[in-house]
């Protein structure tokens, strides 16, 4: 499968972008992304969880996002970064709720005094991953960026936070910011670039594969008992590609997002904008998606709840549309087997084969 056209035929001018996190799971792909448009990322990463291949031919820096003497050397080197997106943060449920004051130091302080850096510098142009985790999908199928929020564990209150010290950064600074709520990312890049690559991952289609590929003995679907059709949780699945194409849309349609936020009533410094597919998908129907894509059955059983974790819920992505021109394109079933293709190649990717 090839990488799929996701934008207009017209290219945008050049733009040099910092992107921490770089080396992640998304964080590489969104990389990937910009590059096919010509774009430069220049990457910061500390590697505590990225991987250091997916950031060969790239301009790479290792280091704390919160490393001022750092960011003033790269922003010295790359004089021409002008848009940071920022990925960098710890992001596992459990973890956070075991280790809440590691989460809020580095996801929250780190972010605290990175955007305050580049604002000091003039980029004021700031892209942030957030999540969906930050809404109340007590009850609800679906969520607009204008739903209440009620994030319920560590993790989701330094997103939550973050966004917040973000707007405030921003109106002060005469910064600009746009939060792009994740929904659950999956998949590789089509063109086997990168993928996920953690040994033991926490979230779902990691854990699914971790056991087709005889890792684990059987799936454990963590929570039966949630008010959806068949008691599993819901979630909105979206291919990493189509993720990271919404990105490379944020940073060449940045100026007229907020253009045409401001034309309809809405903020002109601060945008949350949700990057999902609109559909919902219970954990069976995901397993169910996974032996159609596959073609094998997985073995699986119901678990108990996991600490921090929630119903969820879908998107309502009109917003994405309306403003920055995007909408996901590839199916669940799709990044299925595009994260099936890479467990095949990844040992060799990550030797750097």
């Amino acid at each position: 499968m090839t990488a799929p056209s996701e934008l207009a035929s017209a290219v945008s001018p050049p733009r040099t972008v910092l992107v921490t996190g770089g080396a992640g799971y998304i964080g590489s792909t969104v990389c990937s992304a910009l590059e096919d448009r010509g774009h430069t990322p220049v990457i910061l990463d500390s590697l505590v969880q990225g991987r250091e291949e997916f950031t060969r031919g790239r301009p790479f820096y290792r280091g704390d996002i919160a490393d001022g003497p750092l960011l003033e050397r790269v922003l010295a080197q790359h004089p021409a970064i002008d848009t940071v997106i920022h990925l960098a943060a710890l992001i596992v449920v459990p973890e956070s709720v075991a280790q809440p004051g590691r989460y809020y130091a580095s996801n929250v302080t780190g972010a605290l005094a990175l955007f305050s850096r580049l604002i000091d510098h003039g980029v004021r142009r700031l892209i942030f991953s957030s999540s969906a985790s930050v809404y109340d999908s007590t009850g609800v199928l679906s969520v607009s960026e204008e739903s209440p929020l009620r994030p319920l564990s560590p993790y989701a209150r330094t997103k939550a936070m973050t966004e917040q010290i973000m707007e405030d950064l921003c109106r002060a600074g005469g910064a600009r910011g746009l939060a792009l709520r994740y929904f659950n990312p999956v998949g590789a890049d089509p063109a086997m670039r990168s993928g996920p690559y953690l040994d033991q991952p926490s979230h779902v289609l990691g854990r699914i594969l971790e056991v087709a590929a005889g890792r684990a003995p059987e799936f454990q679907i963590t929570g039966t008992d949630y008010p959806t059709r068949d008691g599993t949780g819901l979630r909105d699945y979206i291919h990493v590609w189509d993720l990271a194409q919404a990105h490379v849309r944020a940073v060449e349609g940045f100026d007229e997002a907020f253009d045409r936020a401001a034309a309809a009533g809405l903020d002109d410094s601060f945008l949350p904008v949700n990057l999902g597919t609109g559909q919902g998908v219970t954990v069976r129907e995901l397993v169910q998606a996974f032996e159609r894509a596959s073609g094998q059955a997985l073995p699986h059983r119901g678990a108990p709840r996991r600490p921090g974790d929630s119903a969820g819920a879908c998107a309502e992505t009109g917003r994405a549309h309306a403003l920055l021109d995007w909408s996901a394109r590839l199916s669940t079933e799709e990044a299925i087997r595009d994260a099936l293709r890479w467990n095949e190649v990844r040992p060799a990717r990550l030797r750097g084969g």
